[in-house]
């Protein structure tokens, strides 16, 4: 019969299947054939399933019970004495009696039902031994090939065609992927919703610039230097502090090695984010002014019930200070773990200051709309009162109170 082949192959399918033991494939396909010869015969019948897994095949026992012909009333359990006197004189009342049921004999209805309980099973097997192996890589990096973009995700395989999936959420901005692009993330969640393991992928955690390090700078993966923290903003800007405990290594020299050749690789993976390496220290004045590097700092001022520091510097440091679209001290704070408040330190002898001094607090375009009426500085915008301002500007009185108070705040 053909559906008796394609149940063997079936079988011979489930064999082969990688990291399943012989107990384990034993016992499912004993629990297939007994509950689908329970649906066909009933509950009540009998049945030794003996599985050959070395022929990759299956003999199937049919029990039942002799009894005397006058107590015979249950073919489903029973045969009469009679009855297997005819095959061996030897049988007694209440013995077992065993008959071998060929699965040719099953019908082709029997056969299909069986194949596709099994088939069940195999794949129900192999999604739990896909589940079970990415449930112990979680935190891994894992290569694959994206194979299909949708709006909210896309979806990735890997070397045994397995789908993993890596959000919209967690792509890099700058990301700009095609279908049959190789793409290298960190496994981050891993799920069984209804039987299917869902494997989730991530390129923004902090997780997976932490594993880059580790395959590009053996020093880290040897255990020489020790990632502290990371924060980041991917795709613009990530700041990670390193320790080493070997005086000998300079944690930030190994990491940036010869010329950078040791960072760029990561950049490149990052698509060009720009990333700060920062040596550790448990000095929180110190931490602070290395985290808000390149700027120099003058004064750090450290409240450290409120978890806060007041950080005084030069005009020309502040920009450098708070970075670009204020990165820089948004990263730094995060590193740290204080809210850091940047404040300008006026020289005594300057009398006023400079509105591109104010660009990382004020909208460019306001600072032209006040150099449009000849105003070049915070005290000559100042001396203008705010209805002049108003009038003369066009701004909106409470982007005229605002600009006020920073101005105000500057000379106190």
């Amino acid at each position: 019969m053909k559906e008796h082949k394609n149940l063997i192959e079936t079988f011979a399918e489930f064999k082969e299947l990688k990291n399943i033991d012989r107990p384990t494939m034993i016992s499912v396909l004993k629990e297939v054939f007994t509950l689908t010869l329970a649906k066909l015969f009933g509950m009540e019948a009998e049945f030794d399933v003996i599985v050959n897994d070395s022929k990759g095949d299956v003999e199937i026992w049919r029990r039942k019970t002799v009894v005397e012909d006058s107590d015979f009333d249950d073919p489903e359990t029973q045969i009469s004495l009679s009855e297997v006197k005819k095959i061996d004189e030897d049988f007694e009342a209440g013995e077992e009696w065993s008959e071998e049921i060929k699965l040719e004999e099953f019908g082709r209805r029997a056969i299909l039902i069986l194949k596709s309980n099994l088939q069940g099973k195999i794949m129900e097997r192999e999604k739990m031994d896909i589940y079970l192996n990415y449930k112990d890589r979680i935190g891994e990096i894992v290569t694959g090939e994206v194979h299909q973009i949708w709006k909210k995700e896309i979806m990735i395989l890997d070397d045994e065609g397995n789908e993993l999936k890596l959000p919209k959420s967690e792509q890099i901005p700058n990301d700009r992927l095609k279908k049959g692009s190789t793409i290298r993330a960190v496994i981050t969640e891993v799920e069984l919703i209804n039987g299917n393991p869902i494997i989730k992928l991530s390129r923004t955690s902090p997780l997976f610039l932490e594993r880059l390090f580790e395959n590009e700078i053996p020093e880290i993966l040897d255990g020489l230097i020790t990632i502290k923290k990371i924060v980041r903003v991917p795709g613009e800007r990530a700041k990670v502090a390193v320790e080493s405990y070997d005086e000998r290594v300079d944690p930030v020299g190994a990491c940036v090695g010869m010329k950078g050749s040791r960072i760029h690789g990561i950049v490149r993976e990052l698509h060009n984010e720009n990333i700060d390496i920062i040596n550790y220290t448990s000095n929180i004045q110190l931490y602070i002014q290395r985290a808000l590097s390149p700027a120099k700092i003058n004064v750090i001022k450290i409240n450290e019930e409120k978890k806060e520091a007041e950080v005084y510097l030069n005009p020309d440091q502040v920009s450098l200070a708070i970075g670009k679209g204020g990165l820089n001290i948004k990263l730094a704070s995060l590193l740290v773990g204080y809210k850091i408040d940047v404040f300008r330190e006026m020289d005594e002898n300057e009398e006023d200051v400079d509105l591109d001094e104010f660009s990382d607090e004020i909208e460019p375009w306001i600072i032209d709309v006040l150099k449009s009426i000849g105003c070049d500085t915070a005290k000559s915008v100042l001396e203008l009162t705010k209805e002049e301002l108003i009038q003369r500007t066009d701004l909106e009185e409470e982007t005229i109170n605002e600009i006020y108070k920073i101005f105000s705040t500057e000379f106190e």
